[in-house]
């Protein structure tokens, strides 16, 4: 079992920056892989961002690439998501979710956080 609780969000203007946080409690978030997912009022929820276990690789969804920088420090069982040049398509409530894979489809991130809400302001 792992709890994960995200923070960070808030409401920014538009080409703005914000860092989130995910913090994991429990003792399989060093070996399993992170992805960042965000959902917009109305629409599905959305891959944003994962990376390895061990931080060693990272891939990011094209509307977020070179804007937005996933990362994880083990040591603190915490992973991030910086995110720079905010766009308002942007605004979100984020979730931060684990999974034992790495080549990971949505249904295989094992247990979630409860979301934070950004907001991009134009």
């Amino acid at each position: 079992q792992a709890q994960l609780v995200e923070s960070g969000g808030g409401l920014v203007q538009a080409g703005g920056s914000l860092r989130l946080s995910c913090v994991a409690s429990g003792r399989i978030f060093s070996s399993y892989a992170m992805g960042w997912f965000r959902q917009a009022p109305g629409k599905e929820r959305e891959f944003v961002a994962a990376i390895r276990w061990n931080g060693g690789s990272t891939y990011y969804a094209d509307s977020v690439k070179g804007r937005f920088t996933i990362s994880r420090d083990n040591a603190k069982n915490t992973a991030y998501l910086q995110m720079n040049s905010l766009k308002p398509e942007d605004t979100a409530v984020y979730y931060c979710a684990v999974s034992p894979y790495w080549v990971a489809t949505t249904s295989d991130y094992r247990y979630w956080g409860q979301g934070t809400q950004v907001t991009v302001s134009s």
